[in-house]
């Protein structure tokens, strides 16, 4: 474990030895920030309308503005998240450090899982910027914790997906910009998986609708933990893993 952490520790200020954590970050905190403009100007509006006509301040900001916020988050990761992970294995084969790396006393699993935790750090820093906009949701309003959590739950398990198959991907070639292209590629394969379930049989259509990575986000969303959902995140997160740990150890017999 020790090795590991050490493994991500380096991995997570590898990000912020060039502007890459920076802008990533920025760039985050930059579009989620006019998303969540768009939602508070939209929620006031309609908060208004409905005292103007009776409505008696009824308005729930987790449902007219947090859901839909969140669900744009999800789609702002979807556009980021390659960017993370596409160096974490094409860099060091292109720098030629990947030799010295798998030769060194590590694991394979210790090396997968630092990679993880590191990419994962920076994904939760980016997060936690957003939850600058969260305080003044309770500065000003009064909004409900619990569903905040379950989104943010679910915006943590959609991420760890994503950077599971980034890294996979990451570990099948040297050039960052083919595996940010392919990684994102995939992304969107999985997105869209099950556009077409509507026009399938009952079997294929339950099938999409479970493979496609976003809809098991959507109860999230709605401030709703739902432990199958939980269970399909961690198995897609293990799997991805497991694959990147086969790909790595290809890469040790062919060295």
């Amino acid at each position: 474990m020790r090795n590991a952490l050490a493994i991500a520790n380096k991995e997570f200020r590898s990000y912020f030895a060039s502007p890459i954590g920076y802008i990533l970050i920025g760039l985050f905190a930059l579009l989620f920030g006019y998303f969540f403009y768009l939602y508070l100007m939209m929620f006031v509006r309609q908060s208004e309308q409905m005292m103007q006509f009776g409505g008696g301040g009824g308005a729930n900001v987790n449902q007219m503005m947090i859901r839909g916020l969140f669900q744009n988050t999800a789609v702002i990761i979807l556009f980021v998240m390659p960017m993370i992970t596409m160096r974490t294995y094409a860099e060091e084969k292109r720098s030629g450090t990947i030799e010295l790396l798998l030769t060194s006393p590590l694991t394979d699993l210790e090396i997968i899982v630092g990679k993880f935790v590191g990419a994962m750090g920076l994904y939760c820093a980016m997060l936690s910027v957003t939850v600058l906009y969260m305080a003044i949701l309770f500065i000003y309003g009064n909004p409900e914790w619990r569903p905040l959590v379950a989104g943010y739950l679910g915006l943590l398990l959609l991420g760890g997906c994503f950077i599971s198959v980034g890294l996979l991907i990451s570990s099948l070639t040297k050039n960052q910009i083919v595996a940010g292209v392919i990684t994102f590629a995939v992304f969107l394969m999985l997105w869209i998986i099950n556009w077409s379930a509507d026009q399938s049989g009952p079997t294929m259509r339950a099938v999409l609708n479970h493979l496609s990575i976003i809809d098991h986000f959507d109860d999230f969303a709605r401030g709703i933990i739902d432990t199958k959902h939980v269970v399909y995140y961690l198995s897609f997160i293990t799997f991805g893993l497991f694959l990147t740990a086969k790909s790595v150890d290809s890469e040790r017999w062919r060295g």
